[in-house]
């Protein structure tokens, strides 16, 4: 019974820290700021966390399984181009809810070997879950692509997924980015297919980026 209550301490940790990081950017809170906000003394923090990496090491743990099943998912049949805006959608929801990566990311990728490392198996899972989604439109004819075009084409999708919220930010500074403007993203990376697509493909694809364009 004694276990719980410590599980529930953690839970709320990680859970308050991945907030407050994606709010105000991780690195302007501090451990003391984390207890503060949960309302418990540094030391209880500390009994959980060493420090504040160890915060990000398990919220990190998380957003790895959860975007690696993302990524995973489109390759287990073949896709059409409606299952492929469903699919970086799915992708974009989950960078919106671990933002903070994406926000600070070259900064903890200097600082954090296990990420470092980590966060290189992402971008190469996203590159390859790209060319395969690639390989079947061209394997269903619709699309018409060589090798290095699809290659090229899976890096761009990934550098785009990767930075769209970098480029929002950076388009307004002093605004606030909302999650409804991720749409914009998942057009901009589906717009690289566009002049590749063929027949009903391209014409889905055109329905389906209607509110985006114009």
């Amino acid at each position: 019974m004694e276990g719980k209550p410590k599980r529930r301490t953690r839970e709320r940790i990680i859970e308050t820290s991945l907030r407050l990081f994606n709010d105000f950017g991780e690195p302007n809170v501090t451990t003391t700021v984390i207890a503060d906000e949960m309302n418990i003394s540094p030391g209880n923090l500390y009994y959980h966390f060493h420090n504040k990496d160890e915060i990000i090491e398990a919220i990190f743990a998380s957003f790895e399984r959860e975007i690696e099943e993302t990524l995973a998912a489109p390759t287990r049949r073949q896709a059409n181009v409606e299952d492929i805006w469903l699919f970086l959608h799915l992708l974009f929801e989950q960078i919106w809810k671990y933002r903070f990566f994406y926000r600070d990311l070259n900064d903890l990728l200097t600082r954090n070997r296990v990420l470092e490392i980590h966060f290189k198996q992402i971008l190469a899972h996203k590159v390859r879950t790209a060319t395969s989604l690639c390989e079947g439109l061209v394997t269903a004819g619709a699309m018409r692509a060589t090798t290095d075009q699809m290659r090229a084409l899976a890096t761009n999708m990934a550098v785009i997924a990767t930075y769209w919220l970098s480029f929002e930010y950076a388009c307004d500074p002093r605004g606030k980015v909302e999650s409804g403007r991720l749409g914009r993203g998942v057009y901009q990376a589906m717009a690289m297919l566009s002049p590749f697509l063929l027949g009903e493909a391209k014409g889905l694809l055109d329905k389906l980026s209607g509110e985006y364009v114009g």
